[in-house]
């Protein structure tokens, strides 16, 4: 059970964590919460230096109230050096850094960082899965890796 409890921990410590910049209704519903679209933002946790805003639908009324809805696959991601960058550690290409719950069951909101290597820049693709019918609706963002004022440019881990 503690080895469990371990790979539990490592794998939650990987995956960032948003916090709510704020929020639109774009529709009025009579019970329950609006519709609205938020935004959100989490810094990259394995390279300082980077962070990423999310904005996505949400479904409200009384099932989105609930945690019940299932939010529609909309979504765009801006991602930008916001100091130094600085790698933590190596990654694989693809590997999640962000994901959240999109329905009750079955449905995700994923964003996944791939490295251009030959243009020195990251890029973080946001999209939404679902276990039986995912969607194609999708948005990237680029980071070029460039020197921060009194920094040096930074170089990407090796694989």
């Amino acid at each position: 059970m503690k080895h469990h409890s371990l790979m539990l921990a490592l794998l939650l410590a990987t995956t960032a964590h948003a916090e709510t910049i704020g929020s639109v209704d774009t529709a009025f519903q009579l019970l329950g919460a609006n519709h609205k679209i938020v935004i959100e933002v989490f810094d990259d946790p394995k390279i300082d230096g980077v962070a990423c805003h999310v904005a996505k639908a949400q479904t409200g009324g009384i099932k989105g109230s609930l945690g019940l809805a299932e939010d529609t696959a909309d979504a765009s991601i801006a991602c930008r050096q916001v100091g130094p960058v600085s790698f933590r550690e190596p990654f694989k290409d693809g590997e999640e850094v962000f994901t959240e719950r999109r329905s009750l069951l079955f449905k995700k909101l994923r964003v996944v960082r791939f490295l251009d290597r030959k243009r020195n820049t990251l890029i973080y693709l946001v999209y939404s899965d679902k276990l039986v019918d995912g969607s194609p609706k999708n948005s990237i963002s680029t980071v070029p890796l460039m020197p921060w004022p009194g920094g040096q440019t930074p170089l990407p881990p090796n694989r």
